[in-house]
């Protein structure tokens, strides 16, 4: 194999048939991918499925805690779950610039396996195409998965049961990804290295969803960050949301950074956190059970819905002050994902 990406690796021919083989079908291998027919033939043994789709174009590719590789199937994976769904499979598509290094690509590639096994899932399926010089930056990759979701989980992603009274949690720290990217992406001299919280989340999710049958709402804070959930939740509602800020857990080197270069933590991206609401009976059994996983240890309830200010967000500062929480407006951290 060539040492880096040629065009000729996008013609279809021999050289896109050997790159296939030698790196995409050797690191992804399982029965549905072997046949490389057009289509895999996948069994969903349920009514109804969960189905997404999201691209990927972080800028640097490889940062502390991960690269773009882990990003697309962690990323893919967490929009199946917080829908309530089990994640099964996944398809995924290459976009890379001619001269990419191969050796590059092969990581990316190893580190999607290695996270899909982590999760639990299955690559059945990709394409890959290669653009001339400049026409893209390094490597995009496109993500698509399939979830079975059971009925008395449909309700989760739209959370049209949400009612006053309900608590919300988060599983962790927050701005962790978005600072990663910016310090990685800018060469900062940080002393306290910050890493992103890049993972999937499906096993935390599973435990959370075994403790409670009473979710009613789950959304990963991924662009926007944790103000741009709460803020969605709560549009158009005859609720609000209410939420304490020292609940919510930001570590010091991510504040830190995030005060240096103006930053507000809660609008800054995630890739590993998810915000639930759930019945206040059950919010210290989900709690719980989160705190048992890796990725949920620093579970808390940070909020809840509220019958105050309908169709508003707002946070309770560490000083007793009040402060509304809106949408994102612009882009705060372009290319976090």
């Amino acid at each position: 194999m060539e040492n880096k990406i040629l065009l000729g690796h996008g013609s279809g021919g021999q050289m896109t048939h050997d790159l296939i083989t030698d790196l995409f079908v050797r690191y992804f291998r399982n029965d549905y991918l072997g046949p490389q027919t057009d289509s895999s033939i996948l069994p969903v043994n349920t009514r109804n499925i969960a189905f997404t789709t999201d691209s990927f174009v972080v800028d640097p590719i490889f940062f502390p805690g991960g690269d773009i590789g882990k990003l697309a199937v962690a990323g893919t994976v967490n929009d199946l779950a917080v829908s309530g769904a089990k994640p099964l499979y996944l398809s995924c598509s290459f976009i890379i610039e001619e001269g990419f290094p191969i050796k590059d690509l092969e990581k990316i590639v190893q580190s999607m396996a290695d996270e899909a096994a982590k999760a639990g899932v299955l690559i059945t399926t990709g394409d890959t195409k290669v653009v001339d010089k400049g026409k893209c930056d390094k490597v995009f990759i496109t993500t698509t998965g399939v979830g079975e979701l059971q009925e008395d989980q449909i309700h989760i992603s739209s959370g049209n049961k949400v009612k006053p009274g309900d608590k919300i949690i988060i599983n962790g720290s927050i701005a962790d990804h978005g600072m990663a990217i910016m310090a990685a992406r800018n060469e900062l001299n940080i002393q306290s290295a910050i890493t992103s919280d890049c993972a999937c989340l499906n096993g935390l999710i599973a435990k959370a969803l075994s403790a409670s049958s009473n979710i009613k709402f789950m959304r990963d804070a991924t662009r926007g960050g944790l103000a741009t959930v709460l803020s969605e939740l709560s549009s158009g509602k005859n609720y609000g949301v209410h939420v304490e800020e020292d609940h919510i857990l930001i570590k010091e080197n991510v504040r830190g950074i995030c005060e240096l270069l103006g930053f507000d933590p809660i609008y800054v991206a995630n890739e590993g956190k998810v915000v639930v609401v759930v019945d206040q009976e059950d919010a210290a059994a989900v709690v719980d059970s989160m705190k048992k996983h890796p990725f949920g240890r620093d579970a808390a309830v940070i909020g809840e819905i509220s019958e105050d200010h309908p169709g508003k967000s707002w946070l309770t500062t560490e000083i007793g002050g009040k402060r509304l929480i809106d949408k994102l407006a612009g882009e705060q951290l372009p290319r976090i994902c």
